[in-house]
């Protein structure tokens, strides 16, 4: 290696790290980089106002919330704890593939596989004999879910029909506050301020400082955009453009309210497909969140607003909260030595929980890619097409709940049913109809067991199964698959009921 290979930037290692902005974004990114970086001689600084409300609307996550909480050292049941939270196997979807109707998404898999045979292709061949084997039977995650029972998922299971996740629901205030109680402790600085004015440098373009209206400056030599949807930095100062996906997702609006729980509930998450959009419905362990993610051009503000509360199970415990938004993400989530975290980068409808990954996504891949002062845009430029290809991967997978909808004659439903896919979902769907083949790319969010659900929950089944699947016969099969459900039965009798696991 040449001596010149080996010099470092002549400007030298990050010295200081400023977020500008708090909420779940910005409280996310202290507290994980002051774990990350904590051996290296750098000031983190968090930059917001109270004066600034923050959306505060997401309350669900997947499981990957557990991996983040292991990085900065948090147990799953201090934040249940400290943020009302619940426990989350999967995600219910009512009514979308036609009124009456329902599924489950769960955090878990489907069956076993033999002989090099994924366990669904022999479902498929079952299924083509003429056998109504419903695929949930096959998962001890969906049949927990459906009976309203927790177990903690094994360390080493005995084989793939044990393996399962969990996420958590909770109150995103909470659980920010929480989150900056632990930063605090962990040495970063909290300025109460409100930024007037951004300064960068004349020639780079840089970010260098910011104004206070107190009439502090703040400098630093890298910079964290949590200033959500109005990206102060990222948008405001350096003004990098933001791709549009309304015609992919035309949802752009949401109105969220909280109420009281009427009844116990399972340890799901529900979305209820709506006539321009669809419900959330999130339990808590002190309220109940619900919002209505919508779509302007087929219902008023004021109409929303009405449909949601009158479908609250209790009285209402806050005001509404509505929300407009631009489905898509910037051109570039890093750009110069802006760093944009959360709704600044992008903001895909939560109907599968990823607005939270997205922010824990960024920071593992920024941490990764860490730079030193000069910010390489070779760092930048890699950075960016992770992240531009995570949101492809995801804006897909949301597409695909919309696809299978036979809501015929509603005009919203119509229109999603009836779009232009992006090459990279229709190459998916080509491959899996014609023969229940996945097809994976990089940066992919959800795994393959995601994507069966929603193809059999919405019934698009492939013309065939592999041939590979009649290595077995039919009547082995149904032996193997009676021993399967019979396996999953008894794990699912040593479940706890939720409501104890919370007490």
């Amino acid at each position: 290696m040449s001596e010149a290979a080996l010099d470092q930037s002549a400007e030298g290692p990050i010295r200081s790290i400023v977020i500008v902005g708090g909420g779940t974004a910005g409280w996310m990114s202290a507290a994980y980089l002051a774990r990350k970086l904590r051996h290296l001689p750098i000031a983190i600084t968090v930059v917001d106002s109270a004066q600034i409300g923050t959306v505060g609307v997401g309350e669900a996550t997947v499981p990957a919330i557990r991996d983040f909480l292991a990085a900065v050292e948090l147990k799953d049941v201090d934040v249940l704890r400290e943020t009302e939270g619940t426990v989350k196997l999967g995600i219910r979807f009512v009514d979308w593939a036609r009124p009456g109707h329902q599924f489950l998404h769960p955090f878990g898999l489907y069956g076993v596989p033999a002989r090099g045979v994924a366990f669904h292709h022999y479902w498929l061949k079952l299924l083509a004999a003429g056998d109504a084997l419903p695929l949930s039977d096959y998962c001890l995650c969906t049949q927990l879910a459906e009976n309203g029972l927790f177990l903690a998922p094994p360390d080493r299971p005995t084989s793939d029909l044990g393996i399962f996740d969990f996420a958590l629901h909770f109150d995103a205030s909470r659980f920010a506050a929480m989150l900056k109680r632990l930063s605090l402790a962990n040495g970063v600085r909290h300025i109460d301020g409100v930024i007037e004015q951004v300064a960068q440098d004349p020639e780079r373009g840089d970010v260098t400082s910011v104004a206070l209206a107190d009439g502090n400056r703040i400098e630093g030599d890298l910079w964290i955009d949590c200033s959500g949807f109005r990206g102060l930095l990222i948008a405001g100062a350096l003004e990098t453009p933001f791709l549009d996906w309304r015609h992919w997702l035309p949802c752009d609006r949401a109105v969220a309210i909280g109420c009281r729980e009427a009844q116990p509930h399972k340890p799901v998450t529900t979305a209820a497909a709506r006539e321009a959009g669809w419900q959330w419905h999130i339990p808590l362990q002190h309220r109940i969140g619900n919002g209505y993610v919508y779509c302007s051009d087929h219902i008023g503000d004021d109409e929303a607003e009405a449909a949601l509360r009158s479908r609250l199970e209790g009285d209402p415990v806050s005001a509404a909260n509505r929300l407009r938004f631009t489905a898509g993400h910037r051109a570039e989530t890093w750009h110069r030595n802006v760093v944009a975290i959360g709704l600044s980068a992008g903001f895909l409808e939560p109907l599968e929980s990823t607005s939270i990954t997205l922010i824990q996504s960024g920071l593992e891949r920024f941490v990764q890619l860490f730079p030193d002062r000069s910010c390489d845009p070779r760092l930048a430029a890699t950075y960016n097409r992770q992240s531009t290809l995570e949101f492809e991967r995801i804006r897909d997978f949301l597409l695909l709940h919309y696809l299978g909808n036979a809501r015929i004659g509603e005009p919203f439903w119509d229109r999603m049913r009836g779009m232009a896919l992006p090459d990279t979902l229709q190459a998916k769907l080509d491959a899996w109809r014609a023969r229940g083949e996945f097809v994976r790319y990089e940066w992919e969010s959800f795994q393959n067991p995601s994507w069966l659900s929603l193809y059999a929950g919405f019934g698009d089944l492939p013309r065939r199964y592999s041939p590979l699947a009649d290595q077995f016969t039919e009547a082995e099969l149904r032996d193997t698959f009676a021993r399967m459900r019979a396996a999953i039965a008894g794990t699912v009798k040593l479940g706890v009921p939720h409501r104890s696991i919370l007490a």
